[in-house]
């Protein structure tokens, strides 16, 4: 780095911004470039490289742009980045690198110029006309500055050394194919419970398996519906040509990424990109969560107790469609979130109506980690996108851990009123009201338990075979919602009075006049 540029990184350092590089220039494939600051390993007039170097101290911002100027001719650009990752104290954070990178049309926020993202699951990328690496998307290789972005995620406290390499090939530069998106309806069952799982990674960002692989895995666990959702790229979405059916609706989507917590991007439109570099603090997110529904999605906070770092959810949930209440196999952290939500149920009761529907994904990016579980459960008017995000966004669902799994939930009137999940039962405040859970398939060691705004008003163990119909009866001035959940046994016997995981959960159901 130039001096200029350690000084301007010094007046930004704690801050959540971006330090631009000096420019990586090259010459067109007829010329031979005589030198330059960085090292020149040019093989021959089809080809050339540029290497650059460099160290973050702590403290640096989020993104370091690389400019790189491109020149005519060019039919594919590859980039290779390696940085140290020195040994740090306990407790300490060491050095974690995400890349990526954008093209000629700029690098502005929610601009056109976002060619791809690898975060810090690959070293090396390349894109051209024909294809892409994983994570980036094919296009041509326009003349221009494009920029290579460095994510220091962490910085240890000896700073982070970089090198990135540049290599340019010249050439005729091909044709893009035409994206095949997945369609947006598939043929269902009519008004029904449709299964699914929409949040899941692929090889198109940190996953490990292949979009075929998780088609199979999704099929295998008796899903309707996935939606695709890789951190902060939308190469996955014409990647499922062939895997969706009659029997399986693919969805598209993207976690967006951000420092301060992940958000599912649930259905949004095939090829629409939805930009993650900002933080709480910038106050930028209901800007891009309009963007969101938009583009056709659904805000959905993932994971918002996390144990990983920037995983954590800091935006707050007035943007939310939903919340994702259980990631993967249900831990203290999603205990944590469900009491949360929770109690956002309570201040929905006194105020103005408006509730958050809960939500569960797998997370899964590779084996031995399940698809499916958790999935949830939509009440659809039909397989179609728009179907089951209403039913979604109308709180007609609940979490399952797996397929085996079935339940019904309802409550019923004096005078025959009827709602089921998600749904309000107008009744007088004192009026009777009779609530009715079934569960099968929960296997042994499972026990129902009632939530009301006052907490859990009702418990009982079910039988061995984990299948049971259950009734309590309330009213409205004693509870204004009532939600179920089915617990297997407590890991530690019940001694610390923490329940034990959670093997399904319902939404609400609400009591009373609005």
């Amino acid at each position: 780095m130039q001096r200029r540029e350690v000084l301007r990184l010094s007046a930004l350092a704690g801050a959540a911004g971006v330090l631009t590089l000096d420019p990586v220039t090259f010459a067109h494939a007829q010329e031979r470039d005589g030198g330059g600051s960085a090292d020149s390993s040019d093989s021959s007039d089809r080809e050339q490289a540029r290497t650059v170097t460099g160290h973050l101290p702590t403290g640096s911002p989020d993104f370091v742009y690389l400019p790189v100027e491109v020149p005519r001719g060019v039919r594919e650009i590859a980039v290779s980045y390696s940085y140290d990752k020195p040994t740090v104290p306990a407790g300490t954070q060491g050095n974690a690198c995400d890349i990526g990178i954008f093209d000629e049309r700029g690098t502005d926020l929610g601009g056109r110029g976002f060619r791809g993202w690898s975060g810090g699951a690959r070293t090396e990328f390349a894109i051209s006309a024909e294809q892409a690496t994983p994570g980036y998307l094919a296009g041509p290789v326009k003349a221009g500055t494009w920029h290579v972005v460095l994510g220091p995620y962490t910085v240890a406290p000896q700073g982070l050394d970089y090198k990135v390499t540049v290599t340019l090939r010249f050439g005729e530069p091909g044709e893009t194919p035409k994206p095949a998106y997945p369609p947006q309806r598939a043929k269902g069952r009519g008004r029904a419970w449709y299964r699914g799982d929409s949040h899941l990674h692929t090889v198109h960002s940190d996953g490990k398996r292949t979009p075929a692989e998780v088609a199979a895995a999704a099929r295998a666990a008796g899903l309707d519906f996935i939606t695709t959702t890789e951190h902060n790229t939308t190469s996955s979405h014409p990647a499922w040509e062939g895997l969706w059916g009659d029997d399986l609706l693919i969805l598209t989507g993207e976690e967006i990424t951000t420092r301060n917590g992940h958000v599912v991007a649930l259905g949004t439109d095939p090829g629409v990109f939805i930009d993650w570099r900002y933080r709480a603090r910038d106050n930028a997110f209901g800007r891009y969560a309009r963007k969101i529904r938009q583009a056709g999605g659904l805000v959905i906070p993932a994971h918002p107790h996390g144990t990983c770092v920037g995983c954590n959810w800091k935006f707050g949930f007035n943007e939310a469609d939903a919340v994702e209440v259980w990631n993967a196999d249900f831990t203290p952290d999603d205990e944590v979130t469900v009491q949360e939500w929770d109690n956002t149920l309570v201040a929905a009761a006194r105020g103005d109506g408006r509730w958050l529907p809960a939500v569960g994904h797998s997370d899964a990016h590779r084996e031995p980690q399940v698809v499916g579980l958790p999935q949830t459960v939509v009440l659809a008017d039909d397989l179609s996108r728009t179907a089951i995000q209403e039913g979604i966004r109308a709180g007609r669902c609940w979490i399952a851990e797996s397929s085996a799994i079935d339940l019904s939930f309802s409550a019923v009137g004096g005078r025959g009123q009827h709602a089921g999940i998600g749904e309000r039962l107008h009744v007088a405040r004192r009026d009777e009201v009779t609530v009715r859970l079934k569960v099968s398939g929960a296997g042994p060691g499972c026990s129902v338990r009632l939530i009301t705004d006052q907490g859990q008003l009702y418990a009982t163990a079910l039988p061995d075979s984990g299948s049971a119909d259950v009734e309590w009866r309330t009213t409205a001035s004693y509870a204004a919602y009532v939600r179920a959940e089915v617990r297997r046994a407590p890991k530690d016997g019940g001694a610390s009075g923490v329940p034990g995981p959670m093997a399904a959960m319902t939404n609400p159901i609400w009591l009373g006049e609005a």
